[in-house]
């Protein structure tokens, strides 16, 4: 049985999740084994994980005491209460709620029971709920959803290849498809792929899974190779316009897998350097949080103070990360330090035409 209620409020980008019992889903054998019943007066332990849309836990008893609810009462599920009263009314975000050990296969009424008491609190702070009769349900929303938009991220890229080759600017398809109410513009931006710390694992998580249980996940796979491919790409551009890239200076304008965050984690900078460095090229690099844990995955890379050293005769540039201070900076600068005026936007936060008006070689994704 599946009882679900979402209530007013925008859903956020991120999946918030407050995830009870979070443990790797069991094989259908052993998912048989917990339909028993659970008699009145009987406490059924619960853990709970509480995420904002960051992804930083704000409260979780994983490993600690489990919290315990006692059917046929109305006892308020403890903690879980304490824990969401940290967040600030009308925040967007999202519950997940799944009791432990297949609480809702062993009685249904129960589950009931336990959403009857926690709709008021989530209610409290404009949250949407969703109770699941099973760890298993809940599980699944959290892989699905990123790895959802994980594939939104490499469809567009996907997309922009294409674009490349038929003379159409996917920034602008992207904006086109955006406008379409049944599709909606997030997670739609052109650029170098996803990374950090949810979208690259739960992706992985989610495929290991279906081969575990012998099915051949496709699209996961697709959306995988068309993120690895991706920033490639920026490889293979940087490579037409300096005809070659032995001895080359490229300066790469960010480091973190995305703006306003110090998180290297699947970030595409480190693979570009990795490859560029292999190259022969002599890598350069800036970014206003990352630099410190750069140095110390890439150890090899020249570390400027800022956007203007880095571009100091350099023969290329390549927009990594969409910082907002890249869209500021001052391109006749740029242009006039640079031994080649040659730039690679892999996140086409510049004008094309402007650009070229400006006399730089440039080159965007998705847009030539």
């Amino acid at each position: 049985m599946h009882q679900h209620r979402a209530f007013g409020g925008i859903l956020s980008a991120g999946v918030l999740a407050a995830l009870l019992a979070m443990t790797l889903i069991p094989s259908a054998s052993q998912a048989a084994d917990t339909k028993q019943t659970v008699t009145e007066g009987k406490n059924v332990s619960l853990e709970y994980t509480l995420k904002l849309d960051d992804k930083s836990v704000v409260e979780s008893n994983v490993g600690k005491q489990p919290l315990t609810y006692t059917h046929g009462t109305r006892q308020i599920v403890p903690g879980l209460e304490k824990a969401l009263e940290g967040l600030a009314v009308g925040d967007t975000k999202e519950v997940t709620v799944a009791p432990a050990d297949g609480y809702g296969e062993k009685d249904p009424e129960a589950l009931q029971e336990v959403q009857k008491q926690l709709i008021p609190i989530i209610e409290a702070t404009q949250a949407h709920i969703l109770i699941t009769p099973n760890i298993y349900t809940a599980e699944m929303v959290k892989y699905a959803s990123n790895a959802f938009l994980a594939a939104r991220i490499s469809f567009i890229n996907e997309i922009a290849r294409i674009s490349e080759r038929v003379g159409a600017d996917a920034k602008l398809v992207a904006e086109g498809m955006g406008m379409d109410k049944r599709i909606g513009p997030s997670y739609l931006d052109v650029g170098l792929g996803y990374g950090g710390s949810c979208f690259p694992k739960d992706v992985k998580a989610l495929s290991a899974l279906a081969e575990r249980f012998d099915y051949h996940p496709e699209l996961l796979h697709a959306v995988m190779d068309i993120n690895r491919d991706q920033r490639m790409l920026v490889i293979d551009k940087l490579r037409d316009c300096l005809e070659g890239l032995n001895d080359r200076i490229v300066g790469l304008l960010g480091l973190a897998f995305k703006p306003n965050t110090d998180d290297l984690r699947e970030a595409p900078s480190i693979d570009i350097a990795r490859v560029l460095l292999a190259a022969g090229a002599q890598v350069r690099a800036y970014d206003p949080a990352a630099m410190e844990g750069a140095r110390v995955k890439l150890p090899e890379v020249e570390y400027t103070r800022d956007s203007y050293d880095l571009a100091a005769g350099a023969d290329a540039l390549v927009v990594v990360t969409e910082w907002n201070e890249f869209r500021r900076l001052d391109l006749g600068r740029i242009k006039a330090s640079m031994r080649r005026p040659v730039i690679v936007d892999g996140r086409n936060i510049y004008d094309p035409q402007l650009m070229r008006d400006l006399g730089f070689t440039y080159r965007g994704i998705g847009r030539d």
